[in-house]
């Protein structure tokens, strides 16, 4: 299905709802409306409402949304309807952090590999998986796996980005502070911590 230009911030609210959708599947409920779903993800109905017009009518009016078709809906927009192999690109406190982390799971993803380029991580397990040495970045196209995962120092991050789209990557989520530049095919999120940190206090009452 193909679908009209959507909001990038759209785009972004689709996994709360995903997120939203599985823990109140996880409490016996089976239909929600929107007002119940925008109370539990603390996002304005009307918001919800607007949002899913751009992909069709996926309630019922007087019922609600049938959790389990709404998941599914949401999943096959994101293309979370198929496993996505994922790798992290640094072992470090970050990287060790990033793999022990159960949430990937709720979205369909699979961390399968690990990489590092310091020896006294490669070949440690951390959440069953062996670190192995970056060098070996170039078997990621044989092993199906299409996401990577950078938790790398910044002065790193450019030359891994460089291997890991020889590779065959097609998305990065990067967590260092360093502009990647990355071909048109290839889609990059940054997340930066101490960014977003900054931001924080400013919305703190002084006094």
């Amino acid at each position: 299905m193909k679908y009209r230009k959507i909001p990038n911030e759209t785009v972004r609210r689709l996994p709360v709802y995903l997120r939203g959708l599985a823990q109140l599947s996880q409490q016996g409920v089976f239909s929600v409306s929107s007002s119940k779903l925008a109370d539990f993800v603390n996002i304005n109905a009307w918001q919800i409402r607007k949002d899913f017009s751009y992909f069709g009518d996926f309630g019922t009016r007087g019922v609600g949304y049938s959790i389990e078709r709404l998941s599914k809906q949401i999943k096959k927009i994101l293309r979370l309807d198929t496993l996505h192999k994922a790798a992290v690109i640094g072992a470090g406190n970050l990287g060790s952090a990033v793999l022990a982390y159960p949430g990937f799971r709720t979205y369909g993803f699979d961390i399968a590999a690990a990489f590092d380029s310091d020896p006294e991580k490669i070949g440690k397990n951390i959440n069953n998986i062996v670190v192995e040495d970056v060098s070996r970045l170039n078997a990621l196209r044989k092993r199906q796996v299409d996401i990577a995962i950078i938790a790398v120092p910044e002065k790193a991050a450019q030359q891994v980005t460089d291997s890991l789209v020889r590779a065959g990557i097609k998305g990065i989520l990067n967590f260092s502070p360093k502009r990647i530049s990355v071909p048109k095919k290839v889609k990059v999120i940054t997340i930066d911590i101490a960014s977003d940190l900054a931001r924080l206090p400013y919305y703190i009452p002084s006094g």
